[in-house]
């Protein structure tokens, strides 16, 4: 199993840091600002062994050209994306070795065209996902259609229960405010929120979450649970016969919320 440590960078988001079976080497998952990390790696008195990257946007990349001048790493990333950094091109389907362990990548593309996700799966899995899959939430389809969230959706669900889930904003508490809107009688989603907001008045990530958790409360996860359904038929003022028809009124919804 990875040990994962998150940095902190601009105003919720995580940069993550991976380290295997060696002490001395990381791995980081979208470094958006290089400084934060350059720091890590120079207080903790590690060495870079590589960059993982799920999408194109700043906010994921704008570290790695100062990363990669000051230690000349391998940058992974999809092949399809517009971002021009990337050394090692990934593919749906392709699989790495990093720091002794096995990633699997998939391609789950929604909130953007490119984005992929990277499952640690050799031992306790553990799962990468970007702006794609949120505690309780999914990311805006910028790029992207309901339909693809929804197979990116599926594909979550289908992972093993006890995988983590880390993915890059500390967007909890908004998510299952709005979790809560969708389904106010669901007990699971009052019991995160009182342990995210326990988490965050410590000054602890709420992160990661796991899958058999977002089961339990994430709306994009339970499109065919008949409490989000008759929410999102509400918001639609129409009956919606297809799960993409709930999952897009819902993240509709969730723009405006």
């Amino acid at each position: 199993m990875l040990s994962v440590y998150p940095i902190s960078a601009f105003d919720d988001n995580y940069i993550w840091t991976l380290q295997g079976a060696d002490p001395e080497q990381v791995a980081v998952v979208d470094p958006g600002d290089a400084e934060p990390v350059l720091q890590y790696l120079k207080d903790n008195n590690k060495t870079l062994a590589a960059i993982l990257i799920t999408h194109h946007h700043g906010d994921h990349t704008g570290g790695v050209k100062q990363l990669q001048n000051a230690l000349n790493v391998p940058v992974y990333g999809p092949a399809d994306s517009p971002f021009k950094g990337i050394t090692e091109t990934l593919n749906d389907g392709d699989r790495i070795e990093l720091l002794g362990h096995q990633f699997q990548v998939k391609a789950v593309p929604a909130h953007t065209l490119d984005h992929i996700a990277y499952l640690q799966d050799d031992q306790h899995p553990q799962l990468f996902c970007g702006d794609t899959l949120f505690l309780a939430g999914c990311g805006r389809l910028f790029e992207g259609t309901a339909e693809q969230m929804l197979a990116a959706m599926n594909y979550f669900k289908s992972l093993p229960p006890e995988t983590e889930v880390y993915c890059t904003h500390e967007y909890s508490l908004a998510n299952l405010k709005f979790a809560q809107a969708v389904e106010p009688q669901n007990k699971a989603i009052q019991q995160a929120l009182e342990r995210c907001q326990s988490s965050r008045s410590a000054g602890q990530p709420t992160l990661p979450s796991s899958i058999a958790d977002e089961l339990t409360f994430n709306p994009y996860m339970r499109v065919t649970e008949p409490g989000v359904i008759t929410s999102a038929e509400r918001q639609a003022g129409q009956s919606l016969t297809t799960d993409v028809a709930v999952l897009a009124t819902i993240r509709e919804w969730k723009n405006r919320f």
